[in-house]
Parts: structure tokens; C-alpha cells; sequence
């Protein structure tokens, strides 16, 4: 039976088994990662452990993934995705050892969130360049990317939910023993999975040189160059609204967890659905053009939220913000997958995990620190309008976007459809 449109990358085994690892991997992931922020502030009744034990987890996507991408360049991509998922795997029983033994204490969590994001610095971007190996050819990309990117949402969506039922149902050890279990399913899912050997590429360049040759070439490109800033832009300033989603609720609404719940899952549901406008795509060409009118449409929508007094209103626009945002950074994602040579495959992915990941934690700290002054509402309508002018910008430049990658297009081969 062929599968519809916006389902075809599903066509190819490989890739069916890496979905189906990964989202079970990832919702298992949620689950732990509620639990350890319930835990954390369980046992020290400290905002700033809390917001200490988010940047621990978050901060090596910044700083260790350019690195990161040199090395899965080097070696076998799925040795490393095998490494990384067992760290995590070991770091959830030792944290459900200390749990169950009644010597976990604040730290010790801190520090495993440290454990874990050193190992996130590696996953996320071996996963990205192992989804091209999972495929014949480059036109499946597209799909195969929004696809990969609905389940991550998905599991966005319905793993915080999951995390927190099984946390006040059973405790937090039981979040860590599901999270444990889940992982199996990802380590699983690669061994079964059957890709080309890697070939080992010998060269005397040094960890650093390596790097700026994948710098050089990621930003030395102009339309390559103009869609990774506005993504690190748009990541910095539009998704700090998550930091500041609890005084939203609390304070704007007039309401409790379970508003706190909708309103984060109204952007989990509108991040889904972006990628699935993305999976019914059927080619490539258009992306750059789509990088850019949803990054303004972004800023324009939470600009909107930041100002608006009713709930009802509040959740449709983060709804589309999370919508537009997802799609500019899953599109940027597509396209430098589909253009980038296979030897810089993983640093270019890197740089990509580094622009999207990366800065969202540096622009919670700005917005968080600017809302202390100004308040959270303007705080977070600043960042916004910080963006709109980003996607200007990217805007006036799209003609020799344009121009510059219609010529690359033709030489890979990828078929006219619309102009990018």
C-alpha cells in the first residue's frame, strides 16, 4: 500500500526504525527530565538550583557541539548514537539508584543534567546527519526531517504530561525507571538498522582546523550564512518565552498549573503542526523563502501574546508563534541537510544544533534578566520585536539569497518546482 505524501519517507524500514527509537527514546526522556525539575526543587526549595539544574542541561548544546560535529565527521555516526544513549541510559540509574536508596540530594541532579547535556551535545547532532544515511537520495529529506522533527514535538507534547501523571501517581523513581526502559527502545532500533560502513577519512588537520572548515564553508556560503544567524536570532529571542511562562500564568491569568499546562502545550501542538505543513511538502525548493515570512510571522505572534489580557487570545498566538518558529528552524535544517557535502555532514549539523539549542538558553537568562527591570510582558515583546527586525533583515537580503542558490540547486540536481 503507498503511503500518502506526507508519510513517503515512512516507505524506507531504516528510517521507520529510527522514528519509532527516537520517539520513544524522547518521550521517556520528558518524563525523567519533569521529574528531576520537581525533584530538584523538592529537596532545595531554590529557584536558582532550578534554573542552575535547566542551564547545566542545556549550556553544552553551545559550547561542546561545534566540537562535537568535528569528531561525528570522524567516526561511525551510529557508534556515536549508540554512546550517547547509553550515557543517558547510565546516568537515569544512577540518578533511580540514589533516588530509591534515599541519598539523592539536590546536586547530585544538577550534576547529572551536566552528565546528560555533555551527552545531548553529541546526540542531537548525530542524529541529524544520520537521517541522510537512512535514505536514497536527497529528495526524501524534506519529509524525512519534518517527520523526524513531528515526533521530537510530539514527544514534547506528550511526555511532560506523562512525566507529571506518573510523577504524582508513583513517585519520582518510577519517571526514572520508565525513562530507563524507554532508552532500550533507541539502542534497539539501531542495531537493527543496516547502514553503509563508514569510511574512515585520514587527514593531518587538527580538531580546530577541522572545525573552521566546516565554519568556512556553513558561513562562507551566503544563503547558508543569512538562514543559520537568523535562526540563532530568532532562537535567542523567541524562545525565551518559555522562561517567563510561569508569571504569565500566574500573574496575567489569574491562573494555576493547569493553565501553565495549556499554555505550553498549545506551543507544543503548534510546533506538531508546523512540521506537518513541512512533511506534506514535496520538495526543497522554497525553503529559504520559508525560513524568512515565518520568523516574522513568529516575532509578530508573540509580540501579540506578550500584550494580550485574555487567555483565549494568549494561546492561539503562542500557538502560532511556536508554529512559525519551528518551521524556520526546520526548514533552515532541510535545506543545509540536502546541500552540505557528506564529509561536513556532521558539522554543519553541529552548527545547526548550535544556532537553534544552543542560544535558547542564553536568551531565557537575557529575557529573565530584563524582565527583573522592565516586566515580563515587555521583556518578552522586545525579544520579539528583536526577531521581527532580524526577518527584515533576512528579507531585504532574500533576492540574493535567491540568487546565489538557484545555481547550487541545479548543480545537485534538485528538481524545479518553485523558485527558493
Amino acid at each position: 500500500m503507498k503511503l500518502p505524501n506526507s508519510l513517503r519517507a515512512l516507505e524506507h524500514r531504516n528510517f521507520r526504525l529510527f522514528l519509532i527509537g527516537q520517539g520513544t527514546s524522547q518521550i521517556g526522556n520528558w518524563v525523567q527530565l519533569i521529574a528531576t525539575s520537581w525533584l530538584v526543587y523538592r529537596l532545595s526549595g531554590s529557584t536558582w538550583l532550578l534554573g542552575l539544574s535547566a542551564f547545566t542541561l542545556q549550556i553544552p548544546l553551545l559550547v561542546i557541539t561545534p566540537f562535537a560535529g568535528v569528531l561525528i565527521d570522524r567516526w561511525d555516526v551510529r557508534r556515536v548514537l549508540y554512546a550517547t544513549n547509553l550515557l543517558a541510559m547510565l546516568q537515569s540509574l544512577v540518578m533511580l539508584v540514589l533516588i530509591a536508596s534515599g541519598q539523592i540530594e539536590a546536586w547530585h541532579l544538577v550534576l547529572g543534567n551536566l552528565v546528560l547535556g555533555i551527552g545531548n551535545a553529541f546526540d542531537a547532532p548525530a542524529r541529524q546527519a544520520l537521517i541522510s544515511k537512512l535514505l536514497p537520495n536527497r529528495q526524501q529529506l524534506t519529509n524525512a526531517i519534518a517527520l523526524n522533527s513531528t515526533v521530537m514535538n510530539g514527544a514534547r507534547f506528550i511526555g511532560p504530561m506523562l512525566g507529571g501523571l506518573v510523577t504524582a501517581a508513583f513517585g519520582e523513581v518510577w519517571s526514572f525507571v520508565m525513562n530507563s526502559v524507554m532508552r532500550f527502545a533507541v539502542l534497539a532500533a539501531l542495531y537493527a538498522t543496516p547502514i553503509e560502513p563508514h569510511k574512515v577519512r585520514h587527514g593531518s588537520a587538527g580538531l580546530v582546523r577541522q572545525l573552521l572548515v566546516g565554519l568556512s564553508y556553513a558561513y562562507g556560503f551566503f544563503p547558508s550564512r543569512c538562514a543559520l544567524v537568523l535562526l540563532a536570532v530568532s532562537s535567542f529571542c523567541l524562545q525565551s518565552y518559555g522562561a517567563l511562562m510561569p508569571w504569565f500564568a500566574r500573574e496575567r491569568f489569574h491562573g494555576d498549573s493547569q493553565t501553565l499546562g495549556l499554555l505550553y502545550s498549545s506551543a507544543g501542538l503548534g510546533a506538531v503542526c508546523g512540521m506537518l505543513y513541512l512533511a506534506s511538502r514535496t520538495h526543497i525548493r522554497g525553503l529559504f523563502k520559508v525560513i524568512g515570512w515565518s520568523a516574522g510571522v513568529a516575532s509578530l505572534a508573540l509580540i501579540a501574546f506578550s500584550q494580550a489580557t485574555s487567555l483565549w487570545l494568549a494561546v492561539p498566538m503562542l500557538f502560532i508563534s511556536a508554529l512559525c518558529m519551528m518551521l524556520t528552524a526546520a526548514s533552515t535544517n532541510t535545506v543545509l541537510q540536502s546541500i552540505v557535502p557528506d564529509e561536513l555532514r556532521g558539522r554543519v549539523a553541529a552548527l545547526y544544533v548550535m544556532s537553534f539549542l544552543g542560544m535558547s538558553p542564553l536568551g531565557s537568562l537575557f529575557s529573565g534578566w530584563i524582565a527583573h527591570d522592565i516586566g515580563s510582558p515587555n521583556a518578552l515583546a522586545l525579544c520579539a520585536s528583536c526577531g521581527l527586525c532580524a526577518s527584515l533583515v533576512y528579507a531585504h537580503y532574500f533576492a540574493r539569497i535567491r540568487k546565489e542558490i538557484i545555481p547550487l540547486y541545479e548543480a545537485l540536481e534538485i528538481p524545479r518546482h518553485k523558485a527558493p
